[in-house]
This record gives C-alpha cells, structure tokens and sequence, in this order.
C-alpha cells in the first residue's frame, strides 16, 4: 500500500469515471481509455498539463487547498472522495516514511460503561481496520456468528466477509457489505497510510480474495454515519436495522448502534435476540456451520 500509488490510482479511477459530456467538453473521435484525458482535467481544474501530471504521479506534497477545491471540482469528487483527496494530500511527504504498527488499541472503561447502559440497542465500538474492540451484551448477540469465527481473536470486518463463506449466511446483503467495508478500508488508508497493521491486513486480503482484490482496485470510498443494514442471525432470522455511527475523538474509534423501527418483527426479534442473550450457555456452542 504505496502512498504514491494510492494517489495515482484514486486520481486515475475517478478521472476514468467522467465523460466529456459530462464534464461540459467537446468529443471527438473513439477513445482508447474512458474518461476524461490528463489534459483535460488539467483545463478544468485550471492548472498546467505538467503540474497535473505531478500530482497524478503521486505527488501531493505542497499542493494548496484551492488546487485541492479546483482538483475536486473537475472530478467532480463527492463529499467523501474529496475528504479522502484531502487526507492523501495531508500525509504526503517529501520522502519515504517507516511504516509502523499500531498500539493494541483499548476501550476505555468509560466506554464500555455506556456501552452495558444501552440495554435495547445492540452496540459496539470499532477502529478505522474494521476491529471490533468492544461490545455491550446485546451487540455481542448479534454479532455472535463474526464473534465465533473470529475463533478468539479480535473480529475484524474484513476478514470474516472475504475470507469466510459463512458470512453469506450473516450478511443479508453481502455485496453491499463488501463494497462498503472495503471502502471504509480505502478511507482509513487515506487518513493513515504508514499504518503496518493496515497494510497487512490488505496485503492479506488482497493475496487470498479475488473479490477483495477486485474492489480495492476501484478505490470506492465511503464513510457510513446512518443508514439500514439486513441481518440474518442464526438464532432470530432476518433482521432489518437501521445504524447511527459516532466518531469517538478522544480514541480514534466509531461507535456503532442499531435499532430497528418500533413495531417491526425486526423489533420483536431483537427482543427475542435480548432473551437468548441471557439465557445461560447461550455461547457454549458454535453457531456457524462448516469449516
């Protein structure tokens, strides 16, 4: 996971995106490659072919935040896209930097007291990888089958969806969950990029997941703070929950917390998912299937 590279690939992907006609140019002719030229990014973005061409390369370093604005305009760049712009930009350097491992990465005490005071809702807290470091008890239900995969190490996104086929049982949705979590991925690289334990885990994936291997290479980002997820638990079924996420500053982490919409069977298995919880040697036995 190269810096330069990671620029030059989100630079090159997002141009690969837009047509002329998009972007408000003339077309003439069949074109090799889709989307618009390094010229005519350039144009649009105000700067010289030569200087577009840089930044292309890889190199963001020094670049000022109104060729940044001017860079986003012309690639018409999400909000998403043009924060991560923003983050490669920022951790750009002169030079090559050391790769380090991250501290093992604790929830605080405090956290995990209003995590255990959220009774109702299934919660959880996790890093920029995709780790889940904590959970309250009836977050630990739903996420049960990652949890029993995970075999006693610490659950990680990522690696259950692309290295373990039962996550298509979990997952009621597994596309969409693999796009986003390896967009989630792409964002975090862009925020850390010297980050050793990151880079391992997408050389892994990348080694062992075509399908992995094929959406890192889009270099999709996103960042998720609401929205709906389907479930299918091995204990309840279906589930259909709805998801706040809240970045946790003081740690560098997200919390996570799901509801489901009052008067849903979705609420009426999460009741019945609170009640297994509880019961005593509820985890005595796995719950996936198969190796």
């Amino acid at each position: 996971m190269d810096h330069r590279s990671e620029v030059r690939e989100f630079l090159t992907s997002r141009r690969a995106k837009i047509t002329p006609t998009q972007a408000g140019l003339p077309s003439y002719g069949i074109r090799r490659v889709p989307g618009l030229r390094r010229a005519e990014v350039a144009q649009l973005a105000g700067v010289s072919v030569e200087y577009y061409s840089r930044l292309e390369r890889g190199d963001l370093s020094g670049v000022s935040d109104s060729v940044l604005d001017a860079l986003a305009r012309a690639l018409r760049l999400n909000d998403e896209e043009r924060t991560h712009l923003e983050d490669l930009a920022r951790t750009a350097g002169p030079g090559p930097r050391r790769r380090r491992r991250s501290a093992p990465q604790q929830v605080r005490p405090t956290v995990q007291r209003m995590l255990d005071a959220m009774t109702d809702a299934p919660a959880l807290v996790m890093n920029g990888r995709g780790d889940i470091l904590a959970f309250n008890a009836l977050g630990r239900a739903l996420y049960a089958p990652m949890i029993d995969a995970a075999g006693g190490a610490t659950p990680n996104h990522a690696r259950f969806i692309f290295l373990d086929r039962r996550s298509h049982l979990f997952w009621g949705d597994w596309d969409r969950a693999a796009d986003d979590t390896v967009a989630l991925l792409h964002a975090q690289a862009g925020r850390d990029p010297y980050d050793k334990d990151l880079t391992d885990l997408v050389g892994e994936l990348c080694t062992r997941s075509d399908d992995f291997r094929t959406r890192w290479a889009r270099h999709d980002v996103r960042q998720h703070h609401i929205g709906a997820k389907p479930f299918h638990h091995p204990v309840v079924g279906d589930l259909h929950l709805t998801y706040e996420s809240l970045d946790l500053p003081a740690d560098g982490l997200t919390l996570v917390v799901y509801g489901a919409e009052p008067g849903s069977d979705s609420e009426d298995r999460l009741r019945l998912l609170a009640s297994w919880a509880t019961t005593p040697g509820h985890e005595a036995h796995s719950l996936l299937e198969g190796p």
